[in-house]
């Protein structure tokens, strides 16, 4: 039984969640908060993150945002979202929203902005992956990407068990759905004010 594996071997059976659709609910969100600018921090070489970024990819496409797609080389680590913000507030004009790879990165990323004077959420919204105890934490309060660790580990005890009681011997492929958790890291991004001379027109 291999859970979230990066290869599978065979003769095993394999629980993993759908990195696809987690990464669609993120950029469905952000859409309807009524982002454009959307980037993503990937994982690099790290499990999952091939998906992540593939879902991601295809999902800013389904939105009609094709043109600003952005994905920024990271890994799982809060030194590679340190690494992107510093990268991003060199730029001429930041994304209005940022897709970690992970909750790290996310935190990574987050406190790098706000130690630049960045508001989250008013000027960039930020969304982590994997619901981890770190996006739970109050004064961090990341929306985030959930998988289940407890059904995943009680849906391979079933398989096991089919295996070792039943018999079976085909392989399975177990896929769960993620569930997107909505924090205060998000929100619609900031309107621009109207400069004085426009309004005397």
């Amino acid at each position: 039984m291999e859970i979230n594996p990066r290869t599978r071997a065979a003769g095993t059976d394999v629980v993993r969640t759908a990195e696809r659709n987690g990464m669609h609910q993120a950029v469905d969100h952000l859409v309807a908060q009524g982002h454009r600018a959307i980037a993503h921090i990937d994982g690099g070489a790290m499990p999952a993150a091939e998906e992540r970024r593939r879902g991601y990819r295809a999902a800013m496409r389904h939105h009609g945002l094709a043109e600003h797609i952005q994905v920024h080389p990271g890994d799982y680590t809060e030194e590679s979202g340190a690494r992107v913000a510093r990268d991003l507030l060199a730029r001429p004009e930041l994304p209005t929203a940022v897709i970690a790879g992970n909750d790290r990165c996310a935190h990574g990323l987050l406190g790098t902005l706000l130690r630049a004077g960045v508001s989250v959420p008013d000027d960039v919204s930020v969304v982590g992956y994997d619901d981890s105890q770190l996006a739970r934490l109050s004064f961090i309060d990341l929306t985030s990407v959930r998988q289940d660790a407890a059904e995943a580990a009680e849906v391979a005890v079933r398989a096991a068990a089919e295996r070792l009681d039943e018999g079976r011997t085909a392989d399975r492929d177990i896929v769960l759905d993620p569930t997107l958790v909505v924090r205060g890291s998000t929100g619609p991004p900031r309107t621009r004010s109207t400069p004085d001379s426009d309004l005397l027109r």
